[in-house]
Order: structure tokens, then C-alpha cells, then sequence
């Protein structure tokens, strides 16, 4: 991980709706909660809409520890959930994870896929990628968590998929839904027949039929 992130909060005690409106909309804060952790209650925090905001651009603070700031209090947390305004976009609430180095813990990172438009089933059988999947459920000890997991797909062809089983992932990283089983090996990218490709065997046939026509 190549980023620290910081973020300063204070604990919050005015509960409810009508609290969390007011602190949104007259103290540029935003309300959230903390929970985990062994004989640790969950926390009702509050942190500043524009410090989030500006930390929130940074794709790898979805999956990277945060070093949150609790009235001078730190803790190791995890951005677990955010809920922001279906029409606006502001962030309206927060869930943070808290996380201990020794214990393993289960969160999503993004996927970045590359060789997209040089892949071989799209660039020499004119396919059209699919993603399946745009995150992953690992789980990894804090100091293993991945800010992304890459995906090449130089190598895939025309209706093919690559799956969770095809992926290397780093060291001290395991998917949450391998663990499961094999049965749950999903297809994280595929590379499809656009609409209206016809394949050779569809030739033929329309071949056969048309000769057919033409002999009757």
C-alpha cells in the first residue's frame, strides 16, 4: 500500500435523524459509526463532509487502512459501507470496520483490468469484453491488503472467461468466495460475440439452406 490516510473525527453523542440532518447541513459534518473489534462497543462518530470528500477521490481509500482520529484517540479502520444522496452525491453516512494486525479481515478491492483493447479476442476476433466482476472479496491480514488486484487479459479469446481461480493474487490474499468451494468459482471477465456476429457454423448452415432454395 503507497498511501496513508488520516482522518480526524470526534465522538457523537445527539442521535437520529433529525441530528444527522443538522450536522450535514449546518456543520459540514457527516455522521458514522465505528464497530469491531474484541470488548469494543460501536461508536457513533462524526466526521468533516470536505476532508472525507477530498480522501474519497483517491480510489484506494475504499480498500486501505485509515488511521482514524477519535478526539486524539487513534484506531486502524476500514472503510466498510457509505451511503450517499441518490440525487446529489454527498455522502450522507459512513460505516468503518475497526481492524487489529494480528486478526484477518474480510473486505472488496477493486479490479483493474489490462490489455483490454489488445486482447486477442478483441482485437483479432473483434469480441467485446464483459466484466462480470469490478471488485473482489479477499480476506488477508491488514498489513496484505491490496489497494487493487490486476487482471490481464492479453491472453483471452473469443467466448472465453477468465475466473476467480485464473487470478494472482498477492502474497497472504485469499478469496472469500473460493473458500467456499469450487462451486463458486465465478467469471470475473468475459469476451463475448457482439450482437449481430455470425459465426461460421451459422455461415454454413445458411449456405446449406440457400443451396437447398436453389436446388428445389
Amino acid at each position: 500500500m503507497s498511501e496513508d490516510f488520516k482522518l480526524n473525527a470526534e465522538a457523537r453523542e445527539d442521535l437520529g435523524k433529525g441530528a444527522s440532518r443538522r450536522l450535514r447541513r449546518l456543520e459540514g459534518k457527516v455522521p458514522a459509526i465505528v464497530y469491531g473489534g474484541k470488548a469494543k462497543k460501536p461508536a457513533s462518530i462524526m466526521v468533516s463532509q470536505k476532508e472525507l470528500t477530498k480522501h474519497l477521490e483517491s480510489e484506494a481509500f475504499f480498500s486501505h487502512i485509515i488511521e482514524l482520529n477519535i478526539d486524539g484517540k487513534s484506531e486502524n479502520v476500514i472503510l466498510k459501507d457509505l451511503q450517499r444522496h441518490p440525487a446529489k452525491g454527498y455522502t450522507m453516512h459512513a460505516d468503518f470496520q475497526r481492524v487489529s494486525k494480528t486478526t484477518k479481515l474480510n473486505t472488496s478491492v477493486p479490479l483493474h483490468f489490462l490489455n483490454e483493447e489488445t486482447a486477442k479476442g478483441v482485437k483479432m476476433q473483434g469480441g467485446k469484453i464483459v466484466h462480470n466482476m469490478v471488485q473482489l472479496e479477499i480476506s488477508c491480514l491488514p498489513a496484505d491488503l491490496p489497494e487493487y488486484i490486476e487482471v490481464d487479459v492479453a491472453d483471452l479469446e473469443l467466448g472465453h472467461s477468465l475466473h476467480i481461480s485464473d487470478l494472482k493474487l498477492p502474497k497472504g490474499v485469499e478469496s472469500v468466495e473460493l473458500s467456499h468451494g469450487a462451486d463458486h468459482d465465478q467469471p470475473v471477465v468475459s469476451i463475448n460475440k457482439p450482437r449481430g456476429m455470425a459465426t461460421d457454423d451459422a455461415d454454413s448452415e445458411d449456405g446449406e439452406e440457400e443451396g437447398g432454395e436453389e436446388e428445389k
